[in-house]
């Protein structure tokens, strides 16, 4: 029995995983077989797949519906089936047989059943209530500012490094020194005591620039995106910030380890050394003292005994000295900001606040989209399609109606599925402008549309080569007749 309850996770594991599979295996061949002519949630083409085998089994027909898919004609024909029947008169064209085997079609079937349809995007052009485009589109960044930013901060780094490499050597080596170590023990202290201080330091520094490394976003540019002229490197923002911290962490330990060398040397400089301050500097050393009596407002030694507190605690006793002024001042700094900027923000509306801002960056944003579309020629739509005459182009026409249109209108345009393109009878339009929006958005009469499949030039060449196509006899004419 506990052998028994071991098996059970292994078999609903592997049953899952076989399950998975056929999902998998029931969308490739949906798109490689029944794409063309067929949606999952909507009527195309084809009708729509989705139900249908419920709806075969509940007329008690469901063995009929791998005969349906095989050969259709042959089922109509045999009169055995209602429900082939009824799909037939979907279509002026019945379904070709298909070359599938009844495995391939229930994986189908189950990928058709439990497709859920994924929630849409917003939708192009959307405004807010305040009349503000809310298109949903990415910010890119100004990769060639980054990079040229980035550069100037990473040599900042660079130089800020060797500064402290520098610097540190020379600590350590003036603490290794003979002088050093004979002052120091004179004065009965251990000359290791701060001797891997400088190390330690620099061990953190580089080990947070190497932690900060897996952190970075920066990327290497394709090869497309290097013909866009975008950089060799893309810098995000968040590298800039990283860098930017980097500096300033470097630059207090760069400080940090000039103030302990002078501390070291005032340690063991001899008090002959000491050169007395010359009566020049004596007003400006005044005024410094001045300066920081100001900002720390502490009250000198000799008067301490004004400030101290009655209360003692093991021999130590408080001093009742003043907040630093200038934290003080920071302190009501920030009051008045507050106050500056609920008026700013909130009562006279005079800024944007982060929804305003953001809606107007996405106009800005779709601006620059637009502008680089209309660089790259893909703004054509079906009010300004023109013919294509170019070998190239209607090579690449053919091409895209090889992969996608020969199921409903054969290989040489004479029809099938779809009407013939060849004479000149047309449905709706021979005008390109025509064809390119059919082709685009699709018809009521069962066209697919294409534009989640193609891009705008795709279309127009694919629209040009249909209009270029020769005649070919086939399907019987279908519309008006027009002069192509």
């Amino acid at each position: 029995m506990k052998v028994f309850f071991k098996i059970i996770p292994i078999i609903a594991v592997f049953v899952f995983g076989m399950q998975k599979s056929q999902a998998q295996d029931g969308e490739g061949l949906f798109k490689a077989k029944c794409n063309v002519c067929h949606a999952v949630d909507k009527n195309s083409t084809g009708p729509i797949l989705k139900g249908v085998k419920q709806r075969w089994n509940d007329a008690g027909e469901g063995e009929f519906l791998y005969d349906w898919v095989h050969n259709a004609p042959a089922l109509v024909a045999s009169g055995k089936s209602k429900e082939a029947i009824t799909a037939a008169n979907f279509s002026p064209t019945m379904m070709p047989p298909q070359d599938v085997t009844n495995e391939e079609i229930d994986a189908i079937l189950d990928y058709v059943d439990s497709y859920e349809k994924p929630a849409p995007p917003a939708a192009a052009g959307a405004v807010s209530a305040d009349g503000v485009a809310t298109d949903n589109i990415k910010i890119v960044p100004n990769y060639r500012d980054n990079l040229n930013l980035f550069s100037w901060l990473f040599g900042t780094t660079l130089v800020l490094l060797m500064a402290i490499i520098l610097l540190a050597g020379s600590i350590t080596s003036f603490l290794k020194s003979d002088f050093f170590i004979d002052k120091l023990a004179a004065k009965k202290k251990e000359s290791d005591s701060s001797n891997s201080t400088p190390l330690l330091i620099l061990a953190v520094i580089f080990g947070a620039i190497s932690m900060s490394n897996s952190t970075y976003a920066m990327s290497m540019s394709t090869a497309a995106e290097k013909a866009l002229d975008m950089p060799w490197l893309k810098i995000e923002s968040t590298d800039l910030y990283m860098m930017v911290v980097i500096n300033l962490v470097l630059v207090g330990v760069l400080l940090y380890l000039r103030s302990t060398f002078k501390s070291f040397v005032d340690m063991v400089k001899p008090a002959s050394e000491k050169v007395e301050i010359p009566a020049s500097a004596k007003p400006a050393r005044k005024a410094m003292r001045k300066l920081n009596t100001i900002l720390t407002d502490v009250v000198p030694v000799e008067e301490e005994a004004k400030i101290l507190m009655d209360h003692e605690y093991d021999g130590i006793q408080e001093l009742d000295n003043n907040l630093p002024p200038w934290w003080v001042w920071g302190f009501w700094a920030t009051i008045i900001f507050a106050f500056v900027y609920m008026f700013h923000y909130h009562i006279f509306n005079t800024g944007d606040l982060q929804v305003a801002e953001y809606n107007k960056e996405m106009v800005k944003s779709k601006a620059e989209i637009d502008a680089y579309l209309s660089k790259m020629a893909m703004n054509v739509d079906e009010t300004n399609a023109t013919v294509l005459e170019d070998e190239k182009s209607l090579a690449s026409g053919k091409a895209l109606y090889t992969a996608n249109c020969v199921m409903c209108h054969n290989p040489n345009g004479e029809g099938n599925i779809g009407p013939n393109l060849t004479d000149e009878y047309w449905i709706y339009s021979p005008d390109v402008k025509d064809v390119f929006k059919t082709i685009k958005l699709g018809a009521a009469n069962g066209m697919p549309e294409h534009a989640s499949k193609l891009n705008p030039i795709q279309i127009q060449e694919v629209s040009s080569y249909v209009l270029s196509m020769p005649y070919a006899a086939g399907k019987e004419p279908q519309g008006d007749k027009h002069a192509k």
